[in-house]
């Protein structure tokens, strides 16, 4: 692994930094995550068919970027990277049951649900989100100090009153009424933005940055959350099925509030150009080179699925 690793932060283009950092966290997730053959084997196949269902990997890159950004080893950042996809992936088996969104599609293929069951998925996402506790806890490369710091960091971004968990409860209530630009920002930077914050941060703490740069960070990963759900509801409007991997247009039959149905299409373009030039702008005031960072805040603006 260590050698593996060091192939994405030692050297690394921004170019070509995305796909190995992907290539880097699909191979530990899969020496880590149990085999579908162990027991039970049906809620070990249902958390492999997620977890390996293609995806960005975007939350572990960026905390493999940050860490590089500010110095950090590979080896002690791979694990904390993986357990944050684990928590990633939990979230998406359990926002896409009936008693959620109801959605069908994930990725290009059944959800996780519709393959094996509401049961089997629940049993799944619960198990992905002990597993990500549990293998930073058991992360031998960090100091107990950090550990602790990394699982703070997790569960404040995955629980409430900030974090994922409030944001999709937010998401759900606003399905019965009518709620405002500001309100709907608070709701993207809660449900989605909060594990790309904990996925910035998680690198720098690693890395040990001095509390100025943490912030600076905090605020960088801030707009690229926010960025991120504005491009995600964006393309729920634009694109199709075949290119983005689930059922388009869930949002406007769920009466869901996003941000081009609250101001349209051509404004919420601008909007997300502006939160890019917000994420860039933050960036500039770290005094090292962040070119990695940069290109995954323009991946996020320029993504077409």
């Amino acid at each position: 692994m260590s050698s593996e690793s060091s192939v994405v932060v030692s050297g690394s283009e921004p170019g070509g930094f995305l796909a190995r950092a992907r290539a880097i966290v699909e191979a530990e997730l899969n020496r880590i995550l149990p085999e579908d053959t162990v027991t039970p084997a049906s809620v070990h196949s249902a958390i492999r068919w997620s977890v390996f269902a293609g995806g960005k990997r975007l939350r572990p890159t960026l905390l493999l970027a940050t860490g590089e950004t500010f110095g950090a080893p590979a080896e002690h950042v791979i694990r904390a990277a993986c357990a944050l996809e684990m928590i990633h992936t939990y979230s998406l088996i359990h926002d896409d049951l009936p008693s959620m969104d109801d959605d069908d599609l994930r990725r290009g293929r059944p959800t996780c649900h519709v393959r094996f069951g509401e049961a089997t998925a629940i049993l799944a996402g619960d198990a992905l989100q002990s597993f990500a506790f549990q293998i930073i806890a058991e992360d031998e490369q960090l100091s107990n100090k950090t550990r602790v710091r990394l699982i703070s960091e997790l569960a404040r971004a995955a629980g409430t009153p900030a974090g994922m968990v409030a944001g999709q409860a937010h998401d759900l209530d606003s399905e019965s009424r009518k709620i405002s630009g500001d309100e709907l920002e608070i709701v993207h930077r809660k449900k989605t933005g909060a594990l790309i914050v904990a996925a910035a941060r998680s690198g720098a703490i690693v890395a040990d940055v001095r509390d100025r740069e943490l912030e600076i960070v905090s605020d960088y990963a801030g707009h690229l959350g926010l960025l991120f759900q504005i491009t995600d509801d964006l393309l729920d409007v634009t694109a199709t099925a075949e290119v983005l991997g689930k059922t388009p247009g869930k949002d406007a039959r769920s009466k869901k509030a996003t941000y081009p149905a609250l101001y349209g299409v051509d404004a919420a373009r601008e909007r997300a150009a502006h939160v890019h030039e917000r994420a860039c702008a933050a960036l500039e005031r770290i005094d090292r080179p962040t070119p990695l960072l940069r290109t995954i805040a323009d991946f996020i603006f320029e993504r077409k699925t």
